[in-house]
C-alpha cells in the first residue's frame, strides 16, 4: 500500500488480545474506516481516529462489549489512511467491505470525501457512519445507508448570528468568505439565509479555492465592504491563512468566526495572539454539561462514558496530552449509536441496524442524537467557542457558557 500504511486496532476483552479480524469468527464486530490521517484533513483525521479508539476502549473494556445473539461481542476497528483523496476513499471502502469483511463502515472526514464514498456503501448495502460530512447536500441524494452524527452545515453559523443580534442589536453589515467546497458552501448558504432572517445586510459574499495560498485580493475587497461581522472558513489550513492575512491587512471586524479551523487546538498553537477573540462553531467542547442525570431528567437513554472518562481515554488513544475536540467527540458518538442500534434489534444485519438507527434517540457526553428519514442529524445542538488567553471558551448559547463573550473582539 506504500503510504497507505495499515493502522489496525483490535481490542479484545480485558487483556485486549489481538485476534484475526475475520468476519466469520463471530466473536467481534468489525468496523472499517478510510480515515484522513495525512493530506489536507490530517488534523481532523487524527482527532477522529483517536475518538473512535477511545470509544472502542470504553465499549470493550468498561461496558464489556455489545450484547448481540446472546453473547457479548467486542468491537474491532480497522483503519486505513485515505490521504484525504477521493480515489483512495472509494478503493479503500471496497477493500474494507470485500476483503476485510467489515460489518459497518465509517466515512472519512469532510463532506466531499464522505460524498465520494457513499455510493460504495450503497452498492454493498453496508452502513456508512458519517462523522465529519456536514453538507446538507449529502442527504438529498437518496442514499439509504449513510447516517450522520455531525450536524448539518446549514446550521453552523446560525447561533453565531443569533448571539450578535442579541448582544449588539445595532450591528448590520455581514461578510461571508468561505472555501469553495461541498461543506463550506452549505454553511455559507445557511449563514446567508439566517443573516437575512435576522435583519443583517450581507455586504460581501465570495468563495475561494480549496488549497488557496493567498487570500490578499479577496480580503482587500472584503475590507472595502466595511463589514462589522466576518464569518467564513472551510477547513484548518485555509482558516489559518484567512486569520493570518486578515491580521496582516489590519482588518478588524467586531467579530470573526471561522468554521472547522478555529475549534482545533492547533489553530491557537499556530496563530498565538492572532487567534485572540476569534470564534468558531463547534459540535462539542470540553466543559459541556451533558450527563446521565441530564438524560434521565429529559426521559431519554444515556450511554457513557462521562466527559472526564472520555478525555482520559482519548489521551490514552492518541498517546499524548492532547484534548479531544468535536472531530473526536462526534466520531465517538457515531460508534455509541451503532452499539445501541445493534442491541435494539439484536442483530448485525445492516438493514435491521439501519432501521434501528432511524428510530434511536439518546444522549451521550457529546449531547443529543436523533436522525431523520434521510439519515441527517437533527437531534444535536451546536455551541460557539472563542479563543480567550490561549484557551477555547464556550460563549454561546448562554445555557452552555463557560465564559462570557469578548465582543467586539480585540484588534489584531
Amino acid at each position: 500500500m506504500g503510504k497507505r500504511a495499515v493502522l489496525f486496532v483490535s481490542v479484545l476483552l480485558a487483556l485486549a488480545m489481538a485476534a484475526p479480524a475475520v468476519h466469520a469468527a463471530g466473536h467481534e464486530i468489525l468496523v472499517g474506516h478510510p480515515a484522513t490521517l495525512s493530506g489536507s484533513y490530517a488534523k481532523a483525521g487524527e482527532q477522529a481516529v483517536g475518538g473512535v479508539k477511545a470509544a472502542v476502549d470504553w465499549i470493550n473494556n468498561t461496558r464489556g462489549g455489545v450484547m448481540v445473539g446472546g453473547e457479548k461481542k467486542m468491537i474491532a476497528y480497522k483503519v486505513y489512511d485515505c490521504e484525504s483523496k477521493k480515489e483512495s476513499v472509494t478503493s479503500l471502502l471496497e477493500r474494507l467491505i470485500t476483503t476485510d469483511k467489515v460489518h459497518f463502515t465509517y466515512a472519512p472526514y469532510s463532506s466531499g470525501l464522505t460524498l465520494a464514498g457513499a455510493p460504495v456503501a450503497e452498492k454493498y448495502g453496508v452502513i456508512y457512519m458519517d462523522h465529519g460530512g456536514a453538507s446538507d447536500n449529502i442527504f438529498k441524494q437518496g442514499f439509504e445507508y449513510i447516517v450522520q452524527t455531525i450536524g448539518p452545515g446549514s446550521s453552523y453559523h446560525a447561533g453565531t448570528l443569533e448571539m450578535v443580534r442579541k448582544i449588539d442589536p445595532a450591528a448590520k453589515k455581514v461578510a461571508l468568505a468561505y472555501e469553495d467546497s461541498e461543506f463550506a458552501r452549505s454553511v455559507m448558504d445557511g449563514a446567508e439565509a439566517k443573516a437575512k432572517e435576522l435583519g443583517f445586510d450581507v455586504v460581501f459574499k465570495r468563495t475561494y479555492p480549496a488549497k488557496v495560498t493567498d487570500l490578499t485580493p479577496l480580503l482587500s475587497d472584503l475590507k472595502a465592504a466595511g463589514a462589522e461581522i466576518v464569518i467564513g472558513g472551510g477547513h484548518f489550513q485555509d482558516g489559518q491563512l484567512l486569520n493570518q492575512q486578515m491580521a496582516d491587512l489590519d482588518i478588524n471586524p467586531k467579530l470573526l468566526s471561522l468554521i472547522a479551523a478555529a475549534t482545533l487546538p492547533a489553530f491557537g498553537e499556530a496563530l498565538g495572539d492572532k487567534a485572540e477573540g476569534v470564534m468558531g462553531p463547534s459540535h462539542w467542547e470540553y466543559g459541556v454539561t451533558y450527563s446521565e442525570a441530564g438524560a434521565k431528567k429529559l426521559g431519554i437513554t444515556w450511554i457513557g462514558p462521562s466527559q472526564d472518562e472520555y478525555v482520559a481515554l482519548f489521551k490514552k488513544a492518541v498517546g499524548k496530552d492532547m484534548l479531544p475536540d468535536y472531530h473526536a467527540a462526534e466520531a465517538s458518538a457515531a460508534l455509541l449509536s451503532l452499539v445501541l442500534a445493534i442491541e435494539k434489534v439484536d442483530s448485525l444485519d445492516s438493514d435491521k441496524v439501519r432501521a434501528a438507527l432511524g428510530d434511536l434517540t439518546f444522549m451521550s457526553f457529546y449531547g443529543g442524537w436523533d436522525v431523520d428519514d434521510t439519515g441527517k442529524q437533527i437531534g444535536h445542538s451546536m455551541v460557539d467557542v472563542q479563543w480567550q488567553k490561549g484557551e477555547r471558551v464556550i460563549i454561546w448559547p448562554e445555557a452552555a457558557q463557560t465564559g462570557a463573550p469578548v465582543y467586539p473582539k480585540p484588534k489584531f
